[in-house]
């Protein structure tokens, strides 16, 4: 008996889902996503400061599904859950379904600071990563074209907010960028040593990660003229001034966002089976809490069930991808009456690249920097790329643009229609 099973969310555990059960004509199987695209958040930084283009790490969904007969793509947006109906409502019509899967990711959290939510530039999808490469290369054409006035300042400035991978690897690209790129481009700017700030709350970069990473990634950023500031937080943003937990004052017009994220909120999901950070509780088996037939995977859910994470999981790609698969192969042995097999999560390690080979990289049992881990994480985020075609494109595009250190996507394109 066919069994209709919704996939909310085309992100890396959505995808994996539909690989692990896209072949079993027992299932028919809706993606719901609001994009038509797949795409690798872990490089979008890349596309923030215009190192790659878009299309190097996003693939179609209906190419990507054309093998299997029984996967269809349904472009919407959620708009609320009606568990007692077996339905979801989206921007573009209703679902009915046998089976719910809830892999939406999350979305940045701007811990209630009103002007930071509207002013600052968040980095989690393409269209967000594309803005901000724009809004950069457009602030520096107006800062050549203002060289010697006093706002040059606040256009040249530039703050990231949050000292985790994604604000320390996209510090170190734009600091790299400005040096060999920005001071060629706009010599009429006199670019200082400190129109980069890091910003983070707490005492070190990359928190979550060994001492000698934390030490690595420091040194690093300093020695790339990277204004470094720790122990203090974003607590406003006011008429294009970061105003700082100390009090300090950063004039600019670009505030980066990566400080935090939130599991998204969906309607029709009871508070009572969302945890800490807004993200939905679920059992061993990715069920949600309260339901017999709605599961959660990936960044949005949280489960205390893993006696090696009795906090929850890591928000991480490696998570959603293992709990996919599990989940996929976990519905299969359901259909057979076979016994389900918990999910406990293969610590594999992390990593963040800091600079031209460099990078650091913490496996279980022990770490390392350098020239050896930046070749690492090059290898490491080329194989999960969608298609063959991506793989070739971002590699030979990564070797020209090493070598060159010149990027030459310094376009400013602002799609529109003409009156």
């Amino acid at each position: 008996m066919e069994k209709h099973i919704v996939i909310v969310g085309g992100g890396f555990a959505g995808l994996n889902l539909i690989k692990t059960i896209g072949d079993d004509e027992r299932f028919r199987i809706t993606l719901v996503d609001r994009n038509n695209y797949h795409f690798f958040p872990p490089l979008i930084y890349q596309v923030a400061t215009a190192f790659i283009e878009p299309s190097n790490i996003s693939y179609p969904f209906r190419k990507l599904f054309s093998k299997y007969s029984n996967v269809s793509l349904y472009m919407a947006s959620l708009e609320r859950v009606v568990p007692e109906e077996n339905r979801i409502i989206t921007d573009q019509g209703t679902l009915h379904y046998d089976e719910l899967v809830l892999a939406l990711g999350t979305e940045t959290n701007f811990f209630g600071i009103e002007n930071v939510r509207k002013n600052a530039l968040p980095m989690k999808t393409i269209d967000e990563a594309l803005y901000i490469r724009n809004h950069i290369l457009q602030n520096l054409e107006t800062a050549s074209r203002n060289a010697q006035t006093e706002s040059v300042q606040s256009l040249i400035n530039i703050v990231i907010a949050g000292g985790g991978p994604t604000g320390v690897e996209l510090a170190g690209m734009i600091a790299e960028m400005a040096g060999y790129i920005a001071e060629k481009d706009y010599p009429d700017i006199a670019f200082g040593h400190t129109n980069l700030y890091l910003v983070d709350a707490l005492p070190s970069l990359l928190s979550n990660m060994s001492d000698t990473a934390k030490k690595t990634a420091y040194d690093n950023l300093k020695r790339l003229g990277v204004n470094i500031k720790l122990n203090v937080s974003v607590k406003d943003y006011v008429e294009e001034n970061v105003i700082l937990s100390d009090g300090t004052k950063i004039p600019t017009k670009t505030l980066i966002w990566s400080s935090g994220v939130v599991g998204r909120t969906i309607e029709g999901i009871p508070e009572t089976s969302l945890g800490k950070g807004h993200r939905i509780i679920v059992d061993s088996y990715n069920l949600v809490e309260g339901f017999k037939n709605i599961y959660a995977l990936g960044d949005i859910c949280i489960t205390t069930t893993d006696p090696e994470f009795p906090k929850g999981h890591p928000q991480l790609a490696q998570v959603a991808i293992q709990q996919a698969k599990l989940l996929g192969k976990n519905i299969k042995k359901r259909f057979r009456n076979e016994p389900l097999k918990e999910f406990r999560y293969d610590d594999k390690g992390s990593m963040a690249i800091i600079s031209k080979y460099n990078a650091v990289v913490d496996l279980p049992k022990f770490s390392f920097n350098g020239l050896l881990a930046w070749l690492t994480w090059l290898f490491i985020h080329i194989i999960p790329l969608t298609s063959f075609r991506n793989k070739y494109r971002l590699a030979a595009e990564w070797f020209r643009l090493f070598i060159t250190n010149n990027a030459s996507i310094r376009m400013i394109m602002k799609p529109r229609k003409e009156n």
